[in-house]
């Protein structure tokens, strides 16, 4: 039986797949398939949880005597949208001006392809590793990740699994491979305000009560003064407000409420117990201003509703991971890769309690975008930096 060695050859048939979250559609069956003639010994739990769609993942070894790296990622990928604007059918994995197309291309399908041909050439090579060599992989990244990577962790963790180190392979690079290395993420916390008001006609604002001019006080305080000017790994935490609404379809209506939802990342600074106390400081300031508010001694009436789990900040500090990281990118790609911790959330945020963890794939350029594709020289490339990494790690 021929070994997966092909990266471009295992992604056509990962994409093959319409694994739109939670569907598995055949991705890990097709992976499963990958993994068989390189001796890995592959599970396939199914959580659940009341209200979330049931998510089956994948757990795959191949045991040694040594350290243990684990990759880990996810088959699932956004919808496609509009169909009809993609140059290439979202799941036909055509190959066109040098490069593959298809939903999950780059995000992230591509990565383990990669990884997979990397760990077939490194057998090829050099035989079974000394040490193991793990993949963990949900369905549910991109949904609600509830009945993904954590409870997989959790599962496995309890079966007596213990890893010295991992991989996530989401595309870190913003022009080039070899530009950055994720070795952290900000924290990400959500929230939604309502005011209360008392709906009246407009031309007679003192018979109501418009929650609208309170909500733009507490706004206000939501976004200034700044919270932090960022710390020594990360950029100042970062507010937005990400809708406002007050459900009011006549111009000539004070509304009975209003809305406001925002998200904020969050540095090192800030736990999310301490972000929540600083906002509620924040708004029962604000709530009791006049400004905008003549004649209305009382305080603004508001709710704050925190949204579920919020994801905390974290750092990797694994001297040895992050070495043999960037060593392994110079070696391939002769650049020196920026370690960050930009950009959103991760799978990595369950990974970190677990063992080191950093992150490092493909472009992200087309991530969840029509015509989404990756071009074949990063595929190989990509694969030649996991093969090393591999190399030095069981050196």
């Amino acid at each position: 039986m021929s070994l997966p060695v092909d990266p471009a050859a295992n992604l056509a048939t990962l994409i093959r797949c319409p694994s739109v979250t939670p569907a598995e559609a055949g991705a890990l069956s097709a992976l499963e398939a990958m993994l068989d003639p390189l001796g890995f010994a592959v599970e396939r739990p199914v959580f659940s949880e009341v209200g979330t769609p049931d998510v089956e993942n994948l757990y795959a070894r191949l045991s040694g005597a040594g350290p243990h790296l684990c990759f880990a990622g996810h088959t699932d990928v956004v919808p496609v949208g509009d169909e009809a604007a993609w140059t290439h059918p979202p799941f036909a994995a055509t190959v066109a001006n040098g490069a593959m197309f298809g939903r999950g291309a780059v995000d992230m399908k591509g990565g383990i392809a990669c990884f997979v041909a990397a760990v077939a050439r490194h057998i090829g090579e050099h035989g079974a590793p000394a040490g193991s060599i793990s993949l963990l992989i949900t369905g549910d990244e991109e949904g609600p990740a509830v009945n993904g990577t954590q409870r997989l962790l959790e599962w496995a963790a309890a079966k007596g699994e213990r890893w010295d180190a991992a991989v996530v392979g989401e595309p870190t690079n913003p022009e080039q491979l070899g530009d950055m290395i994720k070795i952290g993420r900000r924290g990400s916390l959500s929230g939604t305000l309502r005011v209360a008001g008392r709906q009246g006609h407009a031309a007679y604002p003192h018979l109501a009560d418009n929650p609208v001019r309170g909500l733009t006080m507490l706004i206000d305080a939501l976004m200034h003064p700044a919270y932090d000017e960022g710390t020594e790994n990360f950029q100042p935490t970062n507010l937005e407000v990400t809708s406002v609404d007050v459900g009011n379809p006549a111009v000539n209506v004070i509304p009975a409420s209003a809305t406001a939802s925002f998200n904020v990342r969050f540095n090192d600074r800030w736990t999310a117990e301490s972000l929540q106390a600083e906002i509620h400081d924040r708004l029962d300031r604000a709530a009791q201003l006049t400004r905008l508010r003549p004649g209305r001694p009382e305080p603004v009436s508001f709710e704050l509703d925190w949204r579920d789990r919020p994801s905390p900040v974290f750092v990797t500090h694994d001297d040895k991971l992050i070495a043999l990281m960037r060593r392994a990118v110079s070696d391939v790609t002769g650049r020196q890769p920026e370690l960050s911790t930009t950009g959103g959330t991760s799978d990595a945020r369950f990974i970190k309690d677990y063992c080191p963890v950093v992150e490092f794939g493909l472009v992200g350029q087309t991530m969840h975008m029509v015509d989404e594709h990756v071009a074949l020289a990063d595929l190989e490339t990509l694969t030649q930096i996991y093969q090393r990494l591999l190399a030095l790690w069981f050196e």
